[in-house]
């Protein structure tokens, strides 16, 4: 009874979302925030703080490193595990076209939402004093999943909780 209660608001909650995203430059804004924690900028980033000699960069890179070497392991064992289906799938209410293609089917946890807070609670241990900033980009990369209509709110709460986890851990075992 109570996991169909939650996943009532769950939806109920992505409805009120996705119902403002029909704005054009709302979901062109959604698209190029979300473009951000596809990988590469990662990679660019990391790039950045070592050439520039940033103080800590090799620490923040190895982190970064271990930590997702453990959320990608976990985030494919818990959506293949899990099988949620996507919004348009799911969502019998309000038919839901999704504004982009997701690159695969199911939805829990949010990989993009995993990842961003990888590098965001990499950042707040390294460099605290972008926490600020980096969280709100983490919070935007995670509500811009919903915005496009790939994810309900619950993934992006897993998917943050696996990027913190999972950089915790690492900074553990470093």
């Amino acid at each position: 009874m109570l996991l169909k209660r939650l996943e009532y608001w769950d939806h109920a909650f992505f409805c009120r979302l996705f119902a403002r995203s029909s704005s054009l430059l709302l979901s062109r804004g959604s698209y190029w925030i979300s473009k951000t924690a596809d990988g590469p900028l990662y990679l660019l980033l990391v790039l950045l703080l070592l050439v520039l000699e940033v103080a800590d960069s090799w620490q923040f890179t190895r982190l970064l490193l271990l930590a997702f070497a453990i959320e990608l392991p976990l985030y494919l064992l818990l959506k293949n595990t899990i099988r949620r289906m996507r919004p348009q799938q799911a969502v019998r209410l309000h038919p839901v076209v999704a504004h982009i293609v997701p690159s695969d089917t199911f939805s829990l946890p949010s990989g993009h939402t995993a990842a961003a807070f990888v590098v965001v609670t990499a950042v707040a241990l390294c460099f605290p004093a972008c926490f600020w900033l980096v969280l709100l980009w983490g919070l935007l990369v995670g509500l811009s999943r919903i915005m496009l209509g790939v994810h309900f709110p619950l993934d992006i709460l897993a998917g943050i909780s696996l990027g913190v986890a999972s950089c915790y851990s690492a900074a553990k075992l470093l």
